[in-house]
């Protein structure tokens, strides 16, 4: 495990179910402003002992973000909307309906 990405970890456990935080929320609250980046390679090199929520970080368009292997995003709906979160017919979430708020349930 990375020490250098434990405040992005944290910040990711965070996130309740049913809700979504975008790359660059979870940055902010890992005290890295403008490390949205940083939070994509954080969770690509997260093993599955950390047991994060990976699945509930999306881009801040709402939509979730391709990645190197093609099936993860489809992987990634399907987690998304077990826990209840729609997708528009564009294929995006709804900021305003289904992103975490920190401080908020």
């Amino acid at each position: 495990m990375s020490s250098r990405y434990q405040d992005i970890y944290t910040a990711v456990r965070c996130i309740p179910e049913g809700k979504v935080a975008t790359y660059g929320q979870i940055a902010g609250l890992a005290g890295r402003p403008n490390g949205a980046r940083q939070v994509g390679y954080a969770l690509a090199s997260a093993g599955e002992k950390e047991q994060l929520p990976w699945h509930r970080v999306i881009n801040a368009k709402g939509e979730i973000s391709a990645r190197a292997h093609p099936d993860f995003v489809d992987y990634q709906r399907m987690l998304l909307e077990e826990e209840g979160i729609e997708f528009s017919l564009n294929g995006r979430i709804d900021l305003s309906k289904y992103r975490w708020e920190e401080g908020s349930a």
